[in-house]
């Protein structure tokens, strides 16, 4: 379906399975609205909407006087709830005094929780949404699409329409609108160049291992506040650190940072108009598939934890535990052939019970290596994980 020439992908974050209130987070231009307005919701309010945002902002209790002559049972719709945060105080008083239910959206829950917003105590779950998955986008799904330009709604609706080109511009637009809109309105930080300087090198470090020192030097700021911005990252969505297994190292250890869509990362080392290197392509199609588990993951509820298990120089990509321990793990490779089996070997060592699976952009059928390796295509690496139990 295409409403305003844009395809309405159906998601795979079914919100009408969650019953009574909950908060729907994710990154800009991930479809948050569009799955929202599917919704029928008894009152829909798009604090994006700059006369909404003044005219609840200058009077929160509207809001209280709207919703009060709502019946119990009603649904409220708030989105971009972090925009006016006080709203939530009403937002807990129409939960617990009329019986209603509230969806909160939002790109970012920092303004939230560092701003002592009321978080309404648990009254809420919280969920997130991502670009779009694999199955997903299904027949229109392209593995080099997904690692040239990404998934974002948009930008995947733009190239299934062959308009590679607008694809592009929205693509060197999010850079802008995520300054804008995220960083400077809401006045996260306090140098701005000093905060671009450091995106620009933080884009170009997606995918290796993170050396705060490096970083630090590299955009003439102190170490403490490179930290500080990759928190910023994190809070604002962009991207997540994938830490080393062993937990009891790991404040000493170095983490790898993914940004959450390969399109927006490329677009921010601006290199959106260009094909892939195939020393680019190894690091893309790594973010993209840690980040298609992290989508299975939160949609489907699993209670996995994500992390590299490195021994020395010996590391491979995705180890995935639970409270039982290490239950798969992905080593990948976009390559033709597999270049070092020495980290395979020392893992397969070290967690005897686990499986390994090499994780194979290019393979089309399963392969079985010496000392038993074993590669696979990346399709059915995430139908096993998908079953995962």
């Amino acid at each position: 379906m295409r409403i305003n020439n844009t395809i309405l992908y159906k998601r795979e974050l079914d919100l009408a399975q969650f019953k009574g209130s909950l908060f729907l987070f994710g990154p800009r231009m991930t479809g948050k609205t569009a799955l929202l307005t599917q919704i029928k919701g008894t009152k829909y309010i798009d604090l994006l909407d700059p006369e909404i945002e003044l005219k609840y902002r200058g009077t929160p209790k509207l809001l209280w006087e709207e919703i009060s002559a709502l019946t119990p049972g009603s649904l409220v719709i708030l989105d971009e709830i972090q925009k006016v945060p006080l709203l939530l105080d009403y937002v807990q008083l129409g939960i617990e005094k009329l019986k209603l239910s509230f969806i909160l959206s939002g790109s970012s829950a920092r303004k939230l929780r560092r701003g002592g917003a009321n978080l309404l105590g648990g009254r809420a779950l919280e969920t997130h949404l991502h670009s779009l998955t694999a199955k997903e986008l299904d027949k229109d799904f392209s593995i080099k699409n997904a690692l040239t330009y990404g998934t974002l709604p948009k930008v995947s609706s733009l190239l299934s329409s062959g308009n590679e080109v607008d694809a592009q511009r929205l693509l060197r637009s999010y850079y802008t609108i995520y300054l804008k809109e995220e960083i400077q309105a809401e006045a996260i930080v306090r140098n701005l160049d000093a905060f671009q300087r450091f995106l620009a090198i933080a884009a170009q470090s997606n995918g290796q291992i993170i050396e705060f020192a490096n970083i630090s030097r590299e955009s003439s700021v102190s170490q403490s506040t490179v930290k500080d911005y990759y928190q910023i990252l994190e809070d604002t969505l962009i991207g997540r650190f994938v830490w080393p297994w062993d937990k009891s190292e790991r404040k000493k250890a170095r983490p790898k940072f993914y940004f959450f869509d390969c399109g927006v990362v490329r677009a921010l080392q601006n290199r959106v108009t260009f094909e892939p290197t195939p020393e680019e392509l190894g690091i893309l199609f790594e973010t993209w598939f840690i980040n298609e588990l992290i989508k299975i993951k939160d949609y489907q509820e699993k209670e996995h934890q994500l992390s590299l298990w490195r021994d020395g120089r010996r590391e491979v990509d995705v180890l995935i535990e639970d409270g039982r321990g290490p239950l798969i793990a992905f080593e990948c490779k976009a390559g033709k052939q597999l270049k070092d089996k020495t980290s395979l070997r020392a893992f397969k060592n070290k967690f005897t019970k686990t499986p390994l699976y090499v994780v194979s952009l290019k393979d089309d059928h399963e392969r079985l290596l010496e000392d038993d390796i074993m590669i696979i295509p990346w399709k059915k690496a995430l139908e096993l994980y998908r079953g995962l139990k």
